[in-house]
């Protein structure tokens, strides 16, 4: 019997493509996918701690607010990651917590009178939807920071046991940084320069001002949970650290998130982490770039920042997706309502084309048993496949879905069945991105929700006003309305008999 990777490998063949995967039943090659390392600073090919199978963790929401561009960043960026992994023939163990008690969270509901656990599980259940709407896969497994206190109190134990933590007089517990002569090689900071910048904190109870909370003790009107340490609550960064090892053992492939969470937090994570097992923690760290709006980091301190369903209000969220994937995931994407315009408008460009292509929702390419034709599908699978072997580059890989484009179009005749092919291809490719997924139709006519715009029903009343028009030989009458739906953002496209109209 094949095995699920075998049998993946078995049924991208069968569509005429060569599989990009690692070591498979059927002789596949072996690629180098080579990803950047935020720790060794340079690119450097995947090898799975385990062959064939790669775990890996994203730092995930803190659910006190809905999610923001930055969050839509994260979470697609990873989901292409995990997209990828797999299409390339591993099995991946894609973990992305929750953080649900938080100082932020417990500020949010004490202004708003809510339950805890209330407010998070709406915020929660906002961010799923959110995710659902980007077309973000749900990850293998979503640990929250509250179900896993007893492994957080273990790890605390274990650092403390081994001279790295300890009980300050406020009776927090804090990580003592001076113990750990790693720290800082994540982000590249030495402990001197960072001591010689801190802030002067006042009434602080730490030994030395890098040292980070492990356990906080309770205070009146907070949730707690029983420890040796008396009733308390886990810092930020302990979450994470027994969150990832619970799920993927003491050292697994990747750890992912924001660039912002660099330093401290995954400096801090690399500090408890191997401060606690003594294992090598994690072998690949990965950090996506940062949103910028007006060429400012997008925060909420700023007051600059966009939530997704904000954005959603006015956009697609395929084309939000688009935008998000035309960028590479380590470079900052510019937000502003241009570039999600342009974004709207290549996107239709590429719906246009898999339309023009003819091929149907369920058709299966096979390109291969078409002998030398003068367009070959497998050509394009290698040149995206090079542009994501080379640190996910989904701005290169788009790129190669534009050249197919541009073949379809320029394809004249289809006695040799090039247009279904090349369209098949297209959906293919696309579809590792999220991308191309939806009838073509279904894009082009409803990709655009601006205030005022012509209804569905209305655009198809005026074509057909316009064809009687034409009937009548009332050319000025069937200019007219095609000038007046052209100002409305609706393009025409007269074909055999036919009118066929998109969105703009």
């Amino acid at each position: 019997m094949l095995s699920p990777m075998a049998k993946d490998c078995r049924i991208w063949a069968s569509a005429g493509f060569r599989i990009p995967s690692a070591r498979c039943e059927h002789s596949c090659q072996v690629i180098m996918l080579q990803i950047y390392n935020s720790l060794s600073r340079k690119k450097q090919p995947l090898k799975p701690i385990r062959e064939g199978k790669v775990g890996m963790y994203v730092c995930g929401m803190t659910v006190y607010d809905y999610c923001h561009l930055g969050h839509a960043r994260v979470m697609v960026a990873f989901d292409i990651v995990a997209r990828y992994l797999r299409f390339a023939g591993y099995e991946v163990d894609y973990v992305r917590n929750i953080t649900d008690i938080d100082d932020k969270i417990i500020a949010r509901a004490n202004e708003r009178s809510v339950d805890i656990d209330g407010l998070t599980e709406e915020f929660i259940q906002a961010m799923h939807e959110d995710a659902e709407a980007l077309g973000v896969l749900p990850p293998d497994r979503e640990p929250r920071a509250t179900r896993h206190i007893g492994e957080i109190i273990v790890m605390i134990q274990s650092l403390q046991d081994r001279c790295l933590a300890y009980v300050a007089g406020n009776n927090d517990v804090y990580y003592d940084v001076s113990q750990f002569a790693d720290y800082g090689k994540l982000s590249g900071k030495q402990t001197e320069d960072l001591r010689a910048g801190a802030r002067v904190e006042i009434e602080t109870a730490k030994e030395d001002p890098l040292d980070f909370v492990l356990w906080k003790a309770a205070k009146p009107d907070e949730p707690a949970w029983p420890s040796p340490w008396g009733p308390g609550r886990p810092g930020w960064h302990i979450e994470c650290s027994a969150m990832s090892t619970h799920c993927l053992g003491n050292h697994f492939d990747i750890h992912g998130g924001g660039m912002d969470l660099q330093f401290p937090h995954h400096e801090n994570e690399i500090a408890q982490s191997e401060g606690a097992t003594g294992d090598t923690f994690v072998n690949i760290w990965m950090h996506n770039g940062f949103v910028r709006v007006d060429d400012e980091k997008m925060s909420k301190s700023l007051g600059n920042f966009f939530t997704i369903r904000e954005i959603l209000q006015r956009y697609d969220p395929e084309v939000v997706r688009y935008f998000i994937l035309n960028s590479h995931y380590r470079s900052p994407l510019h937000y502003s309502d241009q570039h999600l315009d342009t974004a709207r408008s290549a996107l239709s460009t590429l719906y246009t084309a898999l339309r023009n292509s003819g091929v149907s929702d369920d058709t299966a390419v096979d390109d291969a048993a078409h002998g030398n034709n003068t367009i070959q599908p497998g050509d394009y699978h290698d040149r995206f496949r090079q542009a994501m072997d080379d640190d996910f580059n989904t701005a290169g890989a788009i790129a190669v879905l534009f050249d197919l484009a541009h073949d379809i179009n320029r394809v004249e005749c289809d006695s040799t069945g090039a247009l279904q092919r090349l369209g098949g291809c297209l959906r293919r490719l696309g579809g590792i991105l999220g991308l191309l997924q939806r009838p073509p139709q279904h894009f082009l006519q409803g990709s655009t929700t601006a205030v005022g715009g012509l209804s569905s029903a209305r655009i198809e009343e005026m074509i057909e006003l316009r064809q009687q028009a034409r009937r009548n030989r009332d050319w000025a009458e069937a200019d007219r309305l095609r000038d007046e739906l052209l100002e409305h953002g609706v393009t025409l496209e007269d074909n055999a008999g036919d009118t066929l109209w998109r969105r703009e």
